[in-house]
């Protein structure tokens, strides 16, 4: 359903992200291709019709990240450090930037906050004890089909950072993210089913 990609070929993606977070190391990159029923699909629609998230995680993800959570929280992994706000991507905006993006800079979406979404392309970031990490979702539409890019950037924080990573990595490879996308694929196909028209 979904597949990992190289950097040359997530970097040939002409994504605004790519100088926005130009100098944060890209961890991975994924894509999940989904049929095409109309022209025009945007990333800021899919979300809007999708309740503002891509994303269903299955019950084995969920279990996994209250897992996470909870044990972020034990050992304070999830504390968001003083200078988050000073700290954040957003600073990296231009004016330009700023007025095109459909969501606030800094908007909350669960753990993360929006840095911002344009029509095709959304990053939302996190700043904890254990990374300054950056999400990026994008839509893409070809000729024949639409693609789903999903970036993940890991900007360390500590000495933790590359041993939390490499904990957390095979789950989040494996599982996680591979779950994720299905989603991405589940709730397009709903959306598409008749009855939610993405249009």
């Amino acid at each position: 359903m979904g597949a990992q990609i190289s950097r040359e070929q997530f970097e040939g993606v002409p994504l605004r992200a790519h100088e926005i977070l130009a100098g944060i190391p890209l961890h991975d990159a994924w894509v999940v291709d989904l049929p095409k029923t109309r022209d025009g699909v945007t990333l800021d629609r899919f979300l809007s019709v999708a309740d503002d998230s891509a994303f269903k995680p299955s019950p084995v993800v969920r279990l996994l990240l209250r897992l996470r959570f909870f044990v972020g929280g034990l050992l304070g992994w999830d504390r968001e450090q003083s200078n988050a706000t000073s700290n954040t991507f957003a600073t990296r905006l231009t004016p330009g930037d700023r007025a095109r993006s459909r969501v606030m800079p800094g908007t909350q979406k669960g753990p993360f906050r929006v840095v911002y979404r344009f029509e095709n392309e959304e990053v939302s970031e996190i700043v904890n004890s254990t990374v300054h990490g950056a999400m990026l979702n994008a839509l893409v539409e070809t000729p024949t089909a639409y693609r789903y890019y999903l970036g993940v950037y890991v900007q360390p924080v500590s000495r933790l950072t590359p041993l939390y990573m490499a904990m957390i990595d095979p789950v989040r490879r494996f599982i996680v993210y591979p779950s994720l996308l299905r989603s991405v694929r589940t709730n397009w196909d709903r959306l598409n089913d008749g009855r939610h028209e993405l249009r």
